[in-house]
């Protein structure tokens, strides 16, 4: 795990093993960040100059690489884009922080220590490098040869993290770290849990993750095995699990504050092998859907930072787990569930299985009559269709909340938009035999998930619905500070999230 300490001292006499400069891109030429004036005057105020010879322009991700100056105990500067530089007196985004801050702890894969002098104009500037930082630097190498020593791929993480212009004395800065530390590394769980193969990573292991944190940081877990669930009537949960070995889990993690005077509700879907069942995904389909479990992971993880904070806010995350698979007593397209609610779902499409485990777990979840209730889930590749595979869709039952979501995710900087549920879908869902059907009209399959959800959050409870399938699992390249792999979508929306509803600010 990469540690993370604030620095005052001066670059040139720091032990590491890089410095790490901001390059921004000027009107006509790159130009030098703020944090880097002593490599600037190491090199006589030419350093713009000389990045410019090597082919840099300050473009974001872009990295430089180049001697350190005599005098300096770091043998390296990395000087990393940061896009655009702002207009005069103006202070660089909190993202465009981040994403170099991570590109730098990529390119240090294999190095033990790097010094971080990127602009630092206040506290929020320390809380974005760092968590950057912390970010950047993640691997999974669990399963590689030798693991987390690094001799899996040959390279361990960067090991430190120093933020030069963090003042460790400064309450603010301290908060700042503090803060982007718990996060990165609750974000950096959830990432772990989706990368995990499925082999290891059932229900039932799952649970016993949550059980195990749970109790490392004082927040309470109920664990409903099948015989529970049978017990108290979760015919959705239950109907998707029933074709695995692996029976299925309903976990309710509960974080509560003795000041809190708002209680939030997060709903994770939790497949944590995807096959489609009986309906059984096409070949190229399954490879990826051990990932199929991260808005459980997202909602995981988000608890426990939220008791990691001490915000002061009550959380409850519900971690909705099953296995769809296909067998002899997989439920059918065509069979009908009753659901916790006492619904009926006419099963048409096995391979929708996600609505109806988050149909089970919204309507419990409803039961404690919360102030809201966030549910997250790789729901829907329409919605990938719709957004591409960066940005997540935000849907509500209170147009005022949406774009509070919408607002709290931006602050974070991960990329959602707010997407409609048109009233017109909700007839293509309409059973001959049940109450509804968990399929509608093909066009505009993203929303008509949304409205099935609707169906069993309770009367005047304000609720949202994050649909991640897009930036949930990247595919292709690392870039900024997402790996390839899991990404921890989510978690910092729904740490941002709890953080307004603790200081009221939370519309």
């Amino acid at each position: 795990m990469t540690a993370l300490t604030l620095s005052t001292a001066a670059a040139p006499g720091l032990r590491a093993d890089a410095i790490v400069i901001g390059v921004a891109k000027g009107d006509k030429a790159p130009v030098v960040a703020p944090g880097a004036e002593a490599v600037d005057k190491a090199y006589d105020g030419r350093l713009a100059g000389v990045l410019e010879t090597l082919g840099a322009s300050g473009a974001e991700g872009e990295v430089t690489k180049l001697p350190a100056p005599p005098g300096f105990k770091a043998p390296l500067v990395v000087a990393v884009g940061l896009g655009a530089a702002p207009g005069k007196g103006g202070a660089y985004d909190a993202e465009a922080l981040r994403k170099a801050a991570g590109v730098a702890a990529r390119t240090l894969a294999g190095t033990k220590k790097a010094a971080y002098a990127l602009p630092v104009a206040d506290a929020a500037a320390v809380g974005a490098i760092a968590e950057g930082a912390l970010l950047g630097a993640y691997s999974f190498d669990a399963y590689k040869e030798n693991g987390k020593n690094g001799k899996g791929n040959g390279k361990a993480p960067l090991a430190e993290v120093a933020v030069l212009g963090g003042k460790p004395r400064d309450k603010a800065h301290k908060a700042a770290a503090e803060r982007a530390t718990a996060v990165a590394e609750e974000l950096n769980r959830a990432r772990d849990l989706v990368n995990t193969p499925p082999n290891d990573l059932n229900p039932e292991a799952f649970a016993a993750v949550a059980q195990a944190a749970a109790k490392e940081h004082g927040i309470k877990v109920q664990v409903l095995d099948e015989k529970a669930l049978a017990k108290g009537g979760y015919g959705g949960i239950l109907g998707v699990g029933a074709g695995s070995a692996s029976a299925p889990r309903l976990v309710k993690l509960s974080y509560t504050s003795s000041k809190a005077k708002k209680h939030l509700a997060f709903v994770g879907k939790g497949i944590t092998y995807d096959s489609g069942g009986i309906s059984l995904k096409p070949a190229g389909h399954n490879e990826t859907m051990k990932c199929d479990m991260s808005g459980a992971a997202a909602v995981f993880a988000a608890v426990v930072a939220a008791a990691r904070l001490g915000l002061d806010v009550n959380v409850t995350g519900w971690l909705a787990l099953a296995e769809n698979m296909p067998s002899g007593s997989a439920t059918r397209p065509g069979d009908v569930l009753r659901m916790y609610s006492g619904k009926t779902v006419e099963v048409l499409n096995t391979d929708a299985e996600g609505r109806l485990v988050l149909a089970d777990a919204l309507w419990a979840a409803s039961a404690e009559k919360p102030d809201a209730i966030v549910d997250v889930a790789t729901l829907t590749g329409a919605m990938m269709l719709a957004l591409g595979s960066r940005t997540f869709g935000v849907m509500a039952n209170d147009d005022t909340f949406r774009s509070a979501v919408v607002e709290a995710s931006a602050q974070v900087g991960e990329a959602s938009w707010p997407m409609p549920l048109p009233e017109h879908l909700r007839k293509g869902m309409d059973s001959p035999v049940a109450d509804i059907a968990n399929m509608g009209e093909r066009m505009g399959g993203g929303l008509v998930a949304g409205l099935f959800l609707r169906e069993f959050v309770g009367e005047g409870i304000t609720w949202a619905h994050l649909d991640i399938a897009g930036p949930a699992f990247n595919e292709g390249g690392p870039f900024g500070y997402t790996p390839k792999g899991g990404t921890g979508s989510a978690v910092r929306t729904l740490v941002r999230v709890a953080e307004l509803a603790a200081s009221g600010d939370l519309a």
